[in-house]
């Protein structure tokens, strides 16, 4: 069962969707009780930064949500402004993200591209593989993701990057770190590549070492 968060931020529709034509059990999680007793965490969001992390504090969901993650280890998979706010900070607010990767959030930069893109980056990317994990398994090597983002990810511990893009300059498209996980892209718009990421997320267990 994969509980998605619902803070009032998020294509839930797309992602419950997916999640049935794939046949993997869901529901969702609008108190700190849903989300205790949840297997498997999904953490969505479109939007602003502040908006995001505001919404998510306005639900109450944020003390039980962080107990889950941190101390429970509950597996969780933090989708496109869900993976932003698993961050530690965004140029895009000013409020404090949830700091569950050392890693912060920054605004696609023109001047700094080797080739000038529009921003935002929207459509599909092929992503470079940085590390091995369970929930990349049967993906090829150039797996393409459908992205849509003005504002991308600094991850600044390397080992914990495991997908990568390159969007005039690369960035880091995911991240892995014991029981979290997070993509810019949205797997649930990404086709085969996006249906296998899901499904293997639905079936990994974390085991703690």
């Amino acid at each position: 069962m994969i509980t998605i968060v619902d803070y009032g931020v998020g294509n839930l529709g797309s992602i419950r969707n997916m999640l049935n034509y794939l046949g993997v059990p869901n529901n969702l999680a609008r108190s700190p009780a849903d989300i205790e007793l949840a297997e498997r965490l999904l953490l969505p969001g479109v939007g602003s930064f502040d908006f995001g992390m505001a919404k998510l504090h306005e639900s109450k969901l944020t003390e039980m949500l962080h107990r889950r993650v941190t101390q429970d280890k509950a597996p969780i998979l933090g989708i496109c402004l869900g993976m932003q706010i698993m961050c530690r900070s965004s140029a895009e607010g000013n409020l404090p993200g949830l700091g569950w990767f050392n890693a912060d959030v920054l605004q696609f930069e023109v001047k700094n591209m080797n080739v000038k893109r529009p921003i935002p980056h929207m459509g599909w990317n092929e992503v470079e593989v940085r590390a091995e994990h369970p929930v990349l398994h049967g993906l090829p090597q150039n797996s393409r993701f459908y992205f849509v983002h003005s504002y991308h990810v600094v991850c600044h511990d390397p080992k914990d990057e495991l997908l990568r893009a390159e969007y005039g300059y690369p960035f880091t498209a995911a991240m892995a770190q014991e029981n979290r996980l997070a993509v810019q892209f949205h797997p649930e718009k990404s086709h085969k590549f996006g249906m296998t990421l899901l499904k293997n997320f639905a079936k990994w267990v974390y085991v703690q070492t």
